[in-house]
């Protein structure tokens, strides 16, 4: 098996812990059921929101979740002026015998406009 990096990102209706948390539980449910990842193989994943968004930490919501044994991490974008406003990211780093062609990247709400060219593949 390979490490293979799986990405997506939604936007947060507001910043509040509520709002947070519903949005990485959202997405992280829809890379799992994309990529049909199986839980004991993933080695961490990585949230990061834009600088707008300080209310909770994402990765609560993968405790939540029952994520308790995998590593995460979450961390700020960068605040690149005209990027998109209350977005949240995840970066899970999967063994997988998946070549990097049959990965799906997931992209919802708003930040489907990051990656028009994957979400037509959804």
């Amino acid at each position: 098996m390979l490490v293979r990096g799986i990405r997506g990102a939604t936007t947060v209706e507001a910043n509040t812990k509520e709002a947070i948390l519903e949005a990485a539980a959202e997405l992280l449910s829809a890379v799992v059921d994309a990529n049909n990842v199986q839980h004991e193989h993933v080695a961490s994943i990585i949230f990061s929101t834009s600088p707008d968004l300080n209310a909770e930490f994402p990765a609560v919501a993968a405790r939540n979740l029952g994520w308790t044994d995998v590593a995460l991490m979450c961390g700020h974008e960068m605040g690149v002026p005209g990027s998109l406003p209350k977005c949240l990211r995840i970066l899970m780093h999967v063994n997988t015998e998946q070549g990097l062609a049959d990965i799906k990247h997931i992209y919802l709400r708003g930040a489907r406009a990051l990656r028009p060219d994957l979400v037509a593949e959804q």
